[in-house]
């Protein structure tokens, strides 16, 4: 809901939210996160590619996850800054990532994605099919103009999704996101922070024309590790 309020004649426009919502594909239920996604979520967080490429706490622990799943993926959506959904397998309901809009701007309706494939799930092109989803959606029912995803220099798994979309590369953040590496004693279970580059993509509307079905003749959403 989109709330006005004027102050000493000047018009304020609250944050409005995203409808609480699920959207299938052919494969997958885009859906909020439930309690029962608890135990598969930590093993997932807790991968070495995930640990690698984001910031989540490591070791990730039940308690983060259940302040995950009970109050930060919740408010996201609440609190008008985006919206989270877990990706489960249409057939058998097993969790398979997560994809999630974050930073959005109602004015200029825009919004930033990020996604996660777990271990378990890569190589069947999950994380393509669930950002097409989520975009077609976006576009199409939310009325909004733009996508962005920012992609670490070295992630070129999480690239190939970008470009697999439609997006456009329009340019380089340097030195704009923290990473970690595992330390020279790796058997130690260390990390240590690195700092990479960010490569940004856009994607419009237009840009999604005709993706589905070049994705379909090319044989489907692809066999790559396509993780976050």
């Amino acid at each position: 809901m989109l709330c006005l309020y004027t102050v000493f004649g000047m018009e304020l426009r609250m944050t409005s939210t995203f409808p609480s919502i699920s959207i299938s594909t052919d494969r997958l239920v885009l859906r909020p996160f439930d309690m029962a996604d608890v135990p598969a979520y930590i093993e997932m967080m807790n991968d070495e590619l995930v640990t690698a490429w984001t910031d989540a706490p490591y070791p990730y622990t039940q308690v983060d996850a259940e302040r995950w799943v009970r109050r930060i993926a919740p408010a996201e959506r609440t609190q008008g800054n985006g919206i989270v959904f877990a990706v489960t397998e249409f057939l058998t309901q097993r969790l398979v990532g997560s994809v999630r809009l974050l930073n959005t701007d109602r004015r200029t309706l825009a919004t930033e994605v990020r996604y996660i494939t777990a271990p378990w799930a890569r190589g069947e092109g999950y994380a393509t099919e669930s950002v097409l989803a989520l975009a077609e959606w976006l576009f199409r029912d939310q009325g909004f103009e733009r996508i962005e995803l920012r992609t670490p220099a070295g992630n070129t798994a999480s690239q190939q999704v970008a470009q697999k979309l439609g997006c456009i590369s329009e340019g380089v953040l340097r030195n704009a996101r923290i990473a970690r590496t595992r330390t020279e004693n790796g058997t130690d279970g260390g990390w240590t922070d690195i700092r990479t580059d960010l490569i940004v993509w856009g994607l419009l509307p237009e840009d999604l024309e005709g993706v589905a079905e070049q994705l379909a003749d090319a044989g489907g959403y692809g066999t790559y590790n396509d993780w976050d």
